[in-house]
């Protein structure tokens, strides 16, 4: 009887686990449909020109491109790049994801100044988009010296 005993509690013990692990991997799911949701919907302003303060595919910056691409997912978020920096956990380069957020000082000191979207990454390249004052809505990789550096913060809120 004893033997029993401890075979049901064994039994309920798989069961919870079993439950527990198919909740984490159906919010994994979700928030990966999310991210993919919100990289398309960065991509479909490529080639928007850039304009300080817009939010429209005739004139869009860095901060309004993220803002209307996680609006889609119903996620809202700040609107300059300066809050944007502040939401989120923080993230090493090491760890990177899609989706995660990677923001820049491309003026003197470490103060934000600009921000972009992770949205793909391979052994050799780390791809994002962004809303650059010289040529709008483009992707380009992180990588690249003149990005890397000027890197201060990676920030992930899906």
């Amino acid at each position: 009887m004893k033997i029993f005993k401890s075979f049901i509690i064994l039994i309920k013990i798989i069961i919870v686990f079993f439950i527990i692990s198919c909740k984490e991997r159906n919010s994994l799911r979700l928030a990966d449909d999310k991210i993919v949701k919100v990289i398309k919907t960065a991509r479909s302003y490529i080639g928007a020109p850039y304009q300080y303060g817009g939010t429209t595919s005739k004139g869009i910056d860095c901060s309004g491109l993220l803002r209307n691409s996680f609006n889609k997912v119903d996620v809202s978020i700040p609107r300059t790049s300066k809050e944007q920096s502040k939401i989120g956990v923080r993230v090493k380069l090491k760890n990177i994801q899609r989706g995660d957020m990677v923001f820049f000082a491309f003026k003197r000191g470490k103060k934000i100044t600009h921000v972009g979207l992770v949205t793909s990454i391979s052994k050799k390249k780390i791809t994002f988009i962004h809303s650059s004052t010289q040529k709008g809505v483009i992707e380009e990789n992180l990588l690249a010296p003149h990005y890397l550096k000027k890197l201060v913060l990676i920030r992930r809120i899906l």
